[in-house]
């Protein structure tokens, strides 16, 4: 048997552009953008971001192999806005992301939960609980975080934004997709961004 990693990178590279064998185009652009809290992989349709995740860019390929389409291949100028707000985000220049998220891999329900933290505005937290009773479920708490910490697309839809009861005493800021010390050091940094750039602009 092949190597499956092998398998999937003679994937990609048969459906990149300048390959010898690439066929006219491709479904999803894939690629990753280096950030302070580890590699993110970007999967990029025509509708938008299919996936921003905290995953090898090789499992992610396999997984929209099998679920969504073989053709999947690399190109850094498709890629570029979002990596770009990427970027300007982590530098605390970005505040809400213009790409908009793809999300047809996922359930009505947890596309629910994942558009009602577009509402939840930066550098502002909102609990599951409340999340929950927003989007008329206010008994499926544990869904709606099942959801949230299952997000494909962290950063475009912030479900990092959402909390458990107590936070603000605890500082315990839930699960998170990316992992609990990612979780933090995005609610740190929205917290205090908007206070760096305001004394950057008074000097």
């Amino acid at each position: 048997m092949g190597d499956p990693d092998s398998d999937i990178e003679a994937l990609i590279r048969a459906t990149s552009p300048g390959s010898t064998t690439a066929e006219p185009g491709f479904d999803v652009a894939i690629g990753t953008v280096d950030t302070p809290i580890g590699d993110l992989t970007v999967a990029l349709t025509a509708r938008g971001v299919l996936t921003c995740a905290y995953e090898e860019e090789q499992r992610i390929a396999a997984r929209l192999a099998r679920t969504f389409s073989k053709r999947i291949g690399r190109s850094p100028q498709r890629l570029d806005p979002i990596r770009r707000e990427v970027e300007a985000y982590f530098a605390g220049r970005l505040r809400t992301f213009s790409t908009p998220p793809d999300l047809r891999l996922t359930s009505d329900f947890a596309r629910a939960a994942l558009r009602a933290t577009l509402d939840v505005p930066y550098g502002s937290t909102i609990t599951y609980r409340d999340l929950a009773a927003r989007i008329g479920r206010p008994q499926a708490i544990r869904a709606v975080a099942n959801a949230l910490n299952t997000n494909p697309v962290s950063l475009v839809l912030p479900c990092h934004r959402v909390v458990p009861d107590g936070y603000a005493d605890s500082g315990e800021a839930g699960g998170y997709v990316g992992g609990a010390d990612a979780k933090l050091y995005l609610l740190t940094l929205e917290e205090y961004a908007p206070r760096r750039q305001a004394a950057a602009e008074a000097r």
